[in-house]
């Protein structure tokens, strides 16, 4: 699943009998977050309603043109607006059109207005597809950068066999989503995110943990999705799609069986120093007349420490960044910390502030460097702050 939110996709629908493998096409872009709006013909509406596409996509459906709402007309508007145009089916009628400059209908003039990608999946019978004039017109629409997803072949609705069935709605979504991240800072990028406090189980019924609550690390997920990462989130706290873990044990094994293939690790997760000893396998019941119980912790593994000799005993390329919570001397604490660990980066942060501390919306961080380097990014939002410590471990421009 990838992240679209923030992305306008429209879907223009044309009058062929494919219409209805549109609805599903709809389904993909709305479940990874994109906004979806929809231009049908009208000989569309003879093979899938408006309403059906209006409840798909949670928006109203467009259809006739001079229907406008404010002072904007709706062809210049919708195309403005949108990110991606993707006309599925597309009809060999409206293909023609669009190598022609022809503005009949709505869609049409939104095509002629659209200045982003526009992707054309054909479908149509598989005598029309092989017609000399409909491959010139595709061949010209390829040639003005249009995306053609050709269709495949197999048993027509026509009763024919031959190429002119709609491409997979997979396929079309994919090469959608590719030209949506074409030009994302850090597509291809594997990252690894740990997020959340551990929990540390005394009986069946009490555990030890801490008050982290993975905002920070939810934060840098999300906004390196959007920014076009592959993230891997581990996570103690539920998140769609997580690596989910309880313990600080659990955690180490997922981190170790995954992060030698990324290129950073962000260890946002509060991980708790110590563990039970033995953990009771029934509730610990008050004992006649004790007012006092004795826990026997041990330490737990160090996953940051760990992770950072692995990669300076195998001289691997991965990039690692801690994180560090400090109640005082901030700064003098976190140096220690860079050194002891190994890292990369440290991010560090000053949680007896309670505007920027556990739970809070807002972060205001130092980033530290193995090479002695102190950048101070000041109060924002924590997926503002996510960006901007992205920003800075790439070098690069993340607006």
């Amino acid at each position: 699943m990838c992240n679209l939110s923030g992305k306008t996709v429209l879907i223009g629908i044309t009058g062929g009998i494919a219409a209805y493998k549109a609805c599903e096409l709809v389904r993909m872009f709305k479940r990874n977050g994109a906004n979806v709006k929809v231009i049908m013909t009208p000989n569309a509406l003879n093979f899938v309603t408006e309403l059906t596409l209006q409840n798909l996509s949670q928006n109203n459906v467009a259809i006739h043109e001079f229907e406008i709402d404010d002072f904007k007309p709706e062809h210049i508007s919708l195309a403005d607006e949108a990110d991606i145009f993707v006309i599925a089916p597309a009809t060999a009628n409206t293909i023609s059109k669009l190598a022609n400059g022809i503005c009949d209908n709505l869609l049409t003039s939104v095509a002629c207005a659209f200045k982003k990608p526009v992707i054309l999946a054909p479908a149509m019978n598989c005598n029309m597809w092989e017609n000399k004039i409909i491959q010139e017109n595709l061949k010209k629409l390829a040639e003005l950068n249009y995306k053609i997803v050709e269709p495949e072949s197999g048993f027509l609705a026509c009763g024919y066999e031959g190429q002119g069935r709609l491409a997979s709605v997979d396929k079309i979504f994919e090469t959608a989503l590719n030209e949506l991240t074409a030009n994302l800072p850090l597509k291809g990028k594997k990252i690894l995110i740990t997020a959340g406090g551990t929990i540390e189980e005394i009986d069946p019924v009490r555990y030890i943990s801490n008050y982290s609550s993975g905002k920070m690390g939810f934060a840098l997920a999300k906004t390196a999705k959007n920014l076009g990462a592959e993230v891997t989130l581990i996570s103690t706290v539920p998140a769609a799609g997580a690596v989910m873990v309880k313990s600080a044990l659990e955690m180490q094994k997922e981190v170790l069986a995954h992060f030698e293939n990324m290129d950073a690790v962000f260890m946002a997760a509060a991980v708790a120093d110590f563990r039970v000893k033995e953990t009771a396998e029934q509730k610990i019941k008050k004992s006649g007349g004790t007012d006092e119980i004795t826990l026997t912790l041990v330490k737990n593994p160090d996953i940051l420490k760990t992770i950072c000799n692995i990669k300076k005993e195998k001289h691997l390329g991965v990039q690692i960044i801690g994180f560090c919570a400090e109640s005082e001397n901030l700064l003098t604490n976190a140096k220690e910390k860079i050194s002891q660990k190994g890292c990369d980066y440290l991010i560090a942060n000053d949680i007896s502030r309670k505007d920027i501390g556990f739970g809070s919306d807002e972060n205001e961080v130092h980033i530290l460097n193995a090479n002695g380097g102190i950048e101070k990014i000041e109060k924002a939002s924590k997926e503002n702050i996510a960006k901007e410590i992205l920003k800075r471990i790439w070098s690069t421009n993340m607006n």
